[in-house]
């Protein structure tokens, strides 16, 4: 392996917190996330980007706090657009694409099925349309498992939305890291018999991508299993300007 192209590090931003009511009267935290990869080569892969200001907020939906976007975790860490060559699309959920017309000089990775399925229209995502379909991104689509540069890996995830995909870190000292996103949000549903979730498009197969993750997770050893909007998983971990390496 060339270790110039290497994973070197890993950075969790927490875009922000949202407490959601549950039937019961509780309240479950979630989080909304991306993530940075910088490489030993110092090339940077950003996985999706988050929210955008623009966004609708349905009436009722909760009160999102600790707010700090893509573009502001970037600055602290003295990044700019410009410093993105790679942007991973997990998918193009409003909570997921919704700065990626800030990256025009990167170079877009989606699968091949999502990206098509959007293009043609798919309601679910035309709220980020104007983010994701900017006329200057440069999109490269693949289709299943697709190794990015060594040691950051693309996992085909479908069902949660047709053509999701996951992301495997190997890093020097942690090891691997898997980054379910919304394959599996929750630790609780980190389980084979695990319940899809109201936003999960095709139930059965939402089980089948949670059963490979389970099985590449104990099969690699994976290290850290970090799901997509668990926010009691996130009180524990290094967020950014820390970071795992």
């Amino acid at each position: 392996m060339n270790k110039e192209t290497e994973a070197r590090k890993l950075y969790l931003m927490q875009l922000s917190t949202v407490d959601v009511p549950l039937p019961d009267g509780r309240t479950k935290a979630m989080v909304l996330p991306c993530y940075l990869i910088e490489m030993h080569d110092h090339m940077r892969i950003l996985v999706d980007t988050g929210i955008a200001e623009d966004a609708p907020v349905l009436p009722g939906s909760p009160k999102a706090e600790n707010k700090k976007n893509v573009l502001e975790h970037l600055d602290s860490l003295g990044l700019g657009p410009d410093d993105i060559d790679i942007v991973v699309c997990t998918h193009f959920d409003i909570d997921h694409a919704g700065y990626h017309d800030a990256f025009i000089g990167a170079e877009y990775i989606v699968q091949r099925e999502h990206y098509e399925i959007a293009k043609h229209g798919h309601e679910r995502f035309e709220a980020t349309r104007k983010h994701w379909n900017y006329p200057e991104l440069k999109y490269r689509t693949i289709r299943g498992d697709h190794e990015v540069l060594p040691g950051v890996t693309l996992l085909a995830t479908g069902g949660h939305v047709p053509g999701h995909q996951s992301v495997m870190v190997d890093l020097p000292w942690t090891g691997k890291v898997l980054l379910a996103i919304d394959a599996v949000m929750f630790a609780s549903q980190f389980v084979p018999d695990r319940k899809p979730g109201p936003m999960d498009v095709d139930p059965g197969l939402t089980v089948a991508s949670t059963r490979k993750l389970i099985d590449i997770a104990e099969r690699e050893n994976v290290a850290l299993t970090v799901f997509g909007h668990d926010g009691e998983q996130w009180k524990g971990l290094r967020k950014c300007a820390e970071f795992y390496e």
